[in-house]
C-alpha cells in the first residue's frame, strides 16, 4: 500500500515535469518569441498613433496624414 502510494506520487511528480518543460519549451520557441514581439511593436505603433497627448499627437500629425489607412481627425 505504502509502495503505491509513492508509486502515484512519483509519476504525478514526473507527468508535472514534464507539463512543465513542454510548456517552457513553447514558450521559449522561436514563432512565439517573433509573435510577442511583433504584438509589442505593434502596441507601440498604435499607442503612438493615437495617442491624445499633445507633444506625441503634434509630432506624429504630419505622419498620421501621411498614412494611407490611419485617419487623424
Amino acid at each position: 500500500m505504502i509502495g503505491s502510494s509513492f508509486h502515484c506520487e512519483v509519476q504525478i511528480m514526473i507527468s508535472s515535469t514534464s507539463v512543465w518543460q513542454r510548456t517552457k519549451q513553447v514558450t521559449l520557441s522561436l514563432p512565439v518569441q517573433v509573435a510577442l514581439l511583433t504584438s509589442l511593436c505593434a502596441l507601440i505603433i498604435w499607442t503612438l498613433y493615437f495617442s491624445t497627448y499633445p507633444p506625441v499627437h503634434d509630432a506624429l500629425h504630419t505622419t498620421r496624414h501621411g498614412t494611407a489607412a490611419v485617419a487623424c481627425h
